[in-house]
C-alpha cells in the first residue's frame, strides 16, 4: 500500500454493510461447512461440554446457517438464540424447521449489538475467528454478549484464542523472483531488469493468505499472545502485542514471518484445540505471511526475534493491520506494516 495514497475511510454503518453482505452469498458457507478440522472440532468442542449446556440457554453469535445453534440442541441446550445480521438468517431459519428443531433454536436476524433477548444466557457459542485470528473484528461482538448477556459465571466456547510467529522460506516466491533471470536462456531476450519491480510487487506490505509446507518453517513456533475469552476487553484489542524469539534449524533463507492461531475448548478431561498451524491438518483460514523487503541467510541457531502489534486500519475497523519490528541474526532491527482489506492476497 503506497504511503502517499489516502484511502476514504467507511463509516461503521457502510463497513458493517460490506461485512454481513459478503456473509449473503452460499460460497463462503460451503468453505466453512466444508472444513472438516473446523467444523468437526466445534461439534466434538460442544458435545463435550454437554454437561454445561444441557437445559441451559445459549447465545449463537454470527450464527451463520445455524450448524453451531444445531450442535448446541444435540448437546442437551434448552433454548438457542441465533443471532445472525446477514440475509443467511432465512436460510437459518429453513435449516433449522428442516431438522425439526424450531421449537428450541430462535432465528433472529439483526446484529448482536442492537438485539434484545428476552433473558439472560448460559453459554455463548461463537465462530468468530477470521484470518489471522482478528481480522474482520467479529470478537467484539462476542465481547459485547459476553458482557451484555451472559450469566456470571457462564460458559464460552471457545474459551481461549493463541497466536503464534514463525520464519519460514517460502520457495514458491523465491522462484517467482528467480524466474526474470531465467527468460534470456527460454526466449533469447533479456529481462532481468524486471527482478527488482517484481520483488516490490510480490514482497510488498499484503498480508497474504495461503498455506504453508513444514519444510518452509525455519524454527519452533513462538506465542506472541493469548486472549482469555472470559477477560479480554474490546480496549485490548485495539492494540494486541507481543515479543517472539525464534531460533533457525539450519541454512536457508527467511523471506517471511507466518501468523497462525489456535483456539481452546474446554474440557472436563481434556481440552480440545482447534489449530491453524501448518504442523497441523489444513483449515480454510490457511496461514497468514508478512513478506520481508528483503530475504536474510540464516544458520543452524539463528535468532529471530521482535515485537509484533496486530490493530484495526484506520480505513475500516473490520480490517487488520500488522506492526513487526524484528532482527535477525546480527542485522539492523527493521520495522514493516502490513494490511488486510476486504479481501485477501492468495498468490495461488
Amino acid at each position: 500500500m503506497s504511503q502517499f495514497i489516502k484511502k476514504r475511510k467507511l463509516d461503521k454503518s457502510a463497513q458493517d454493510h460490506l461485512y454481513f453482505d459478503s456473509y449473503a452469498d452460499v460460497g463462503i458457507h460451503e468453505e466453512m461447512i466444508a472444513d472438516k478440522v473446523r467444523t468437526n472440532s466445534y461439534r466434538l468442542g460442544i458435545l463435550r461440554n454437554s454437561p454445561a449446556i444441557r437445559g441451559k440457554v445459549v447465545l449463537d453469535v454470527g450464527a451463520g446457517t445455524g450448524v453451531l445453534s444445531i450442535f448446541c440442541v444435540q448437546a442437551g441446550a434448552r433454548k438457542v438464540y441465533a443471532v445472525e445480521a446477514s440475509a443467511i438468517a432465512e436460510q437459518a431459519r429453513d435449516i433449522v424447521r428442516l431438522n425439526k428443531m424450531e421449537d428450541k433454536i430462535d432465528v433472529i436476524k439483526g446484529t448482536l449489538e442492537t438485539t434484545h433477548l428476552p433473558e439472560a444466557v448460559d453459554v455463548i457459542v461463537s465462530e468468530w475467528m477470521g484470518y489471522a485470528l482478528l481480522h474482520e473484528s467479529m470478537l467484539n461482538s462476542v465481547l459485547f454478549a459476553r458482557d451484555k448477556w451472559l450469566k456470571p459465571g457462564g460458559l464460552i466456547l471457545p474459551s481461549k484464542a493463541e497466536l503464534y510467529i514463525a520464519p519460514i522460506n517460502d520457495l514458491v516466491v523465491e522462484d517467482r523472483l528467480n524466474f526474470w533471470g531465467t527468460v534470456k536462456d527460454q526466449y533469447g531476450v533479456d529481462m532481468s531488469c524486471m527482478s527488482a519491480f517484481a520483488r516490490k510487487c510480490i514482497m510488498n506490505s499484503d498480508i497474504t493468505v495461503n498455506l504453508v509446507t513444514v519444510e518452509d518453517v525455519l524454527s519452533h513456533p513462538a506465542k506472541f499472545a493469548e486472549l482469555d475469552l472470559h477477560t479480554v476487553t474490546a480496549e485490548q484489542l485495539q492494540s494486541l502485542r507481543g515479543r517472539f524469539g525464534c531460533e533457525c534449524f539450519g541454512s536457508s533463507c527467511v523471506n517471511a514471518l507466518c501468523v497462525w492461531f489456535s483456539v481452546t475448548f474446554p474440557g472436563e478431561e481434556k481440552p480440545l484445540v482447534l489449530s491453524t498451524s501448518p504442523f497441523q491438518q489444513e483449515t480454510h483460514w490457511k496461514q497468514a505471511l508478512l513478506y520481508l523487503d528483503e530475504a536474510v541467510e540464516v544458520r543452524q541457531d539463528t535468532k529471530v526475534e521482535g515485537e509484533i502489534t496486530m490493530y484495526p486500519s484506520e480505513e475500516s475497523a473490520r480490517h487488520l493491520c500488522i506492526h513487526v519490528d524484528y532482527t535477525i541474526g546480527e542485522h539492523k532491527k527493521k520495522s514493516k506494516t502490513f494490511f488486510m482489506g476486504d479481501g485477501y492476497t492468495d498468490p495461488q
